[in-house]
């Protein structure tokens, strides 16, 4: 079979054959749910986004949520802040996020999922602080000072409210990761060639643990 067979094929493995599993994680301005959603699409899986499920709840509490950039505005601090004193926010949407995960054949775009689930391929987009705060500046149509602003009190709060719940340090512990790809130079089409390369080999011919990295 050929490599390039393997989109073909993901969809059909069900019942006894591999269920296949992708966990996309990355921290704000990676790029992890542009990729998650390429991905997702190239293979005809299933896309679950644990950011789009805590916006689906934050949207039941009253709160105005906006497609894009919402976490780094007033409005989605506040529920940050909301989440810190209530985890099982978190822990119910993570809960959810699992019984998706045992399903199969899906792409999981989340923080917290490559910790709490055993099985699946996991990837981690790593970028420098610079560049996801360049990122979010363009494309939400602030300063780069403001962005980094935003971006820094988000994570700060993000990494407490995991290591509360699951005591892991979100951006420090890449542990349960097959894939770290440095994505600080590479566009989104890069990114994306660069995981289909990754999925193609573990797939089709397994492995137990690979490193890209790109310049």
């Amino acid at each position: 079979m050929r490599e390039s067979d393997l989109k073909w094929r993901l969809p059909s493995m069900r019942g006894g054959e591999r269920k296949i599993v992708i966990c996309i994680s990355g921290l704000a301005g990676s790029g992890k749910s542009t990729a998650a959603r390429r991905i997702a699409k190239h293979y005809g899986l299933k896309l679950y986004s644990g950011g789009d499920a805590l916006k689906a709840v934050a949207s039941e509490m009253g709160y105005g949520v906006s497609k894009r950039g919402w976490w780094e505005t007033e409005s989605g601090i506040r529920f940050l802040e909301e989440r810190l004193k209530n985890l099982d926010i978190d822990r119910r949407v993570d809960e959810k996020m699992m019984e998706w995960a045992r399903e199969g054949n899906v792409v999981l775009d989340s923080w917290t999922i490559p910790w709490l689930l055993r099985e699946g391929f996991k990837i981690w987009l790593e970028a420098s602080e610079e560049v996801r705060a360049a990122r979010i500046a363009k494309r939400d149509g602030i300063s780069f000072e403001e962005a980094l602003r935003r971006m820094r009190e988000r994570e700060v709060k993000t990494k407490e409210i995991y290591w509360r719940l699951y005591g892991f340090r979100l951006g420090e512990d890449f542990e349960p990761f097959h894939v770290i790809l440095d994505v600080n130079n590479l566009d989104e089409d890069e990114v994306f060639e660069a995981l289909r390369f990754a999925i193609d080999r573990w797939f089709l011919r397994g492995a137990t643990c690979n490193t890209l990295g790109a310049t």
